[in-house]
């Protein structure tokens, strides 16, 4: 095969895994596809820009699931059904990404001007890795890989809106402007809290890690969502709602957590630690921030040894034996909870 064929071949291989994995991601990542994505991503620097490409094309046909006609010369029974959950196949990626890139060449062509155009806000997509971010009331959110969050921020309101995923929000206090996170219809307000979100296919998940919050249905129906009374009134630190995203009422699961359970269930923000030509000795500070068994640098030389690699932060023991195969370290073991480094002699 020529040099230009193997060129040709390679970038329609990363095309077709760019497009699985944005398959992959509309559905949901087990743990172990998680891991996988993390590694396909740090393969090859071209793999993320394919990933963006195609996930540009298909966040664009969401719209379209939205579409109703005003009016027609016959009654439309549907206009003002409720919309139908989206499943798509893989055999219909090609057929959409084709579609949502001819629709953008209309609308270059012929551009509306019937109404004015407003500036849409920018989504912070968690791709590769948790994604830590601080919105400009000082609110720290982290999402999920994954993830994809909105601001939509107002003098009156601070509200987001989650389309996918999972995100855990540290909300900074301002009764005077609350704080709404909008998950498929659902509202989860607050004041000044701590909690997360994770939108399901058939639920949204609110567990409250500080302070309170409520949850309303704003979905449309004959009643007006201000109308509505709270799905959940309060929901306390420690508790989490299960509230389902089915057309009929079911009633709301509300279960007492314990700190463990809590934990499992966040576990997921310290899943995977990435450092580029960082110190070794901040490295193992972040270790040791989340992890009972605890290492020390004893060596100036090996503390100033900057390390460039991805790892879970659960895997203190792959962390050190990499150390040593790597880095000419030497571990010491203190008992059960302590490892001392050192370069090895």
């Amino acid at each position: 095969m020529s040099e230009r064929g193997a060129e040709e071949a390679g970038a329609e291989r990363r095309a077709d895994e760019a497009a699985g994995w944005v398959l992959r991601q509309d559905r949901g990542l087990t743990a172990a596809e998680q891991d996988a994505f993390s590694q396909w991503l740090a393969r090859d620097p071209r793999h993320g820009a394919e990933l963006a490409r195609f996930r540009r094309h298909w966040q664009r046909l969401d719209p379209l699931a939205d579409w109703r006609p005003e009016h027609s010369a016959r009654p439309n029974a549907d206009l003002l059904a409720p919309k139908a959950a989206i499943r798509r196949s893989p055999g219909w990626l090609l057929i959409g990404l084709a579609a949502a890139a001819t629709v953008a060449v209309m609308l270059w062509l012929h551009p509306w001007e019937t109404a004015p155009r407003v500036p849409a806000a920018a989504a912070t997509v968690a791709e590769a890795a948790v994604l830590r971010r601080v919105l400009e009331d000082g609110t720290v959110v982290e999402l999920n890989r994954g993830a994809v969050l909105t601001e939509h921020f107002t003098p009156a309101e601070r509200r987001v809106r989650l389309t996918a995923g999972e995100a855990h929000f540290t909300v900074t206090k301002n009764p005077a402007r609350p704080f709404v996170v909008a998950a498929q219809g659902m509202d989860v307000r607050a004041v000044g809290t701590a909690f997360n979100v994770r939108l399901g296919r058939a639920a949204v998940e609110v567990l409250v890690t500080e302070g309170r919050v409520r949850v309303d249905d704003v979905r449309p129906g004959p009643v007006a969502p201000e109308a509505k009374p709270a799905v959940v009134p309060v929901l306390e630190a420690g508790e989490r709602a299960v509230v389902s995203l089915a057309p009929q009422p079911e009633p709301v699961r509300i279960a007492v957590l314990t700190a463990g359970e809590i934990e499992r269930v966040l576990a997921w923000q310290h899943r995977l630690l990435e450092f580029n030509a960082v110190p070794l000795v901040e490295v193992v500070a972040e270790f040791n921030r989340r992890n009972a068994l605890q290492l020390v640098v004893a060596d100036p030389e090996l503390a100033a040894v900057r390390i460039t690699t991805s790892f879970r932060s659960d895997n203190v023991e792959g962390f050190v034996r990499l150390l040593e195969l790597g880095f000419g370290a030497g571990a010491e073991r203190r008992g059960e909870g302590e490892i001392v480094l050192r370069k090895a002699r």
